[in-house]
């Protein structure tokens, strides 16, 4: 039984059984972009979760030239760094087939004089203006507190990445290393198809929250609440 009343449900046993679904379900939906409009616009989260996910999704057939991969957020670190969800994109989704996908992270170098507010995120709202927007296929996930892509909540800067006019905002979490860059939430909202990755008792726990209680305390419930197609969870126990 689906926990909230309007994402679709997918439950797995194990997972790597729930990657290889969402990589099924995602290249399809990726394949009827590239065949309605000729190109698609894919957006993937990082962290240590989506590994299991890129490995699966980078072998599918697709026409991987007529896509063009971003991310959902991004800590303002080195692109080579330990922590760069660019770098981690690189290793392991722009791969065998997919490396011949467009990969356009927010940045390709930090400023000298460091990862300012206006800045950065302006610097990347332009390199990222001429895309084919809306996404066509975002996919997230989610902390224990609830965040998503890099709206933390009580965080400097989430106001600004609720509701402010641009694509990308600035975030400095306090409950995490690193200022961010991500995606404001009205492009989460718009794009064409969502997915949540969830695993884990806790993560589910805190979605069925999320879902009985709308609000920025837990950003992912904005996202859940979002109009059109409803989110499609994939979750391994």
């Amino acid at each position: 039984m689906s926990p909230g009343p309007w994402p679709v449900w997918h439950q797995a046993p194990d997972a790597a059984s729930a990657a290889q679904a969402l990589a099924g379900a995602v290249a399809a939906q990726l394949r009827e972009a590239t065949d309605r409009r000729g190109q698609a616009l894919l957006a993937v989260s990082g962290g240590r979760s989506p590994v299991a996910f890129f490995e699966a999704l980078h072998s599918q057939a697709l026409p991987w030239a007529q896509v063009t991969v971003l991310l959902a957020d991004e800590r303002c670190v080195l692109p080579d760094a330990p922590d760069s969800n660019a770098a981690l994109v690189r290793r392991h989704l722009l791969k065998g087939p997919a490396a011949a996908a467009h990969f356009l992270p927010f940045f390709d170098a930090l400023p000298a004089t460091g990862p300012e507010q206006a800045g950065l995120a302006a610097l990347a709202e332009a390199r990222l203006a001429k895309l084919p927007w809306p996404l066509d296929v975002l996919v997230l996930g989610m902390g224990e507190d609830g965040h998503t892509a890099s709206l933390f909540p009580g965080a400097p800067g989430l106001e600004e990445a609720l509701s402010g006019p641009a694509r990308v905002a600035w975030v400095r979490p306090t409950s995490a290393p690193h200022a961010r860059l991500t995606l404001t939430l009205p492009v989460l909202e718009q794009a064409r198809h969502v997915h949540l990755a969830l695993s884990g008792p806790a993560k589910r726990a805190v979605f069925e929250r999320a879902c009985a209680q709308p609000g920025p305390a837990l950003p992912i419930s904005l996202v859940l609440q979002r109009p059109g197609p409803p989110v499609e969870v994939w979750y391994a126990p």
